[in-house]
């Protein structure tokens, strides 16, 4: 599905952006540090935001999302290893990477603990994850709209629009930095860190 969306995602996520995102790549930008992974980069719409200091590596379930990230790092002149996987399974070592970024993606992914759970383990002890989605609304009216919008969007793409991610962070063993929800609770940015190792020793 990924793979014949790519071609029109930018110019459909633009709006959605515009007005309901907004400035939400920004403030992953301005967080990541060190050694950066993206899970599920998808075209690279981060890509522009990330310091100049930062080692970037992305990965993409779809290759022709993956495709478009290439060319936008290459319009960029920006280095990054981009590769396919899935990111229930990251194809990296234990504690590999300082900052794990992952934007409007968990609402997709099936099963966002694994995910997160990666996430978790790839980060050395003391990394940053941060993530950005649209999640469940804290007004009840819009809630259930959205829960009679998932009716159709999760047979048609795997689209949620009732989850949270913030529990599952919790669980996984993160310790939660920074959160704030925005447009009527629909939009979530957390900040969390993997315990350093002498917390995660005690």
């Amino acid at each position: 599905m990924w793979d014949k969306t790519a071609p029109g995602y930018d110019k459909q996520i633009a709006l959605f952006e515009k007005f309901w995102f907004a400035g939400g790549r920004e403030w992953l930008g301005r967080r990541a540090h060190g050694r950066v992974l993206e899970v599920a980069i998808g075209t690279g719409r981060n890509l522009p935001h990330y310091p100049s200091d930062t080692s970037l590596t992305g990965i993409e379930l779809s290759p022709a999302m993956l495709a478009l990230a290439r060319e936008r790092a290459a319009d960029l002149d920006r280095p990054v290893e981009l590769r396919e996987g899935d990111a229930e399974h990251l194809p990296f070592d234990d504690a590999s990477f300082d900052t794990v970024v992952c934007a409007l993606s968990l609402c997709t992914i099936p099963d966002p603990a694994a995910a997160i759970a990666e996430m978790y383990r790839v980060l050395v002890p003391g990394g940053t994850l941060l993530l950005v989605d649209h999640i469940a609304s804290s007004w009840q009216p819009i809630r259930a709209a959205q829960w009679l919008l998932e009716r159709m969007t999760i047979r048609a793409a795997g689209e949620h629009f009732t989850r949270r991610q913030l529990p599952l962070v919790q669980i996984a063993g993160f310790q939660i930095a920074e959160t704030e929800r925005l447009k009527a609770g629909t939009v979530e940015r957390i900040l969390a860190r993997k315990p350093a190792a002498r917390e995660t020793d005690a």
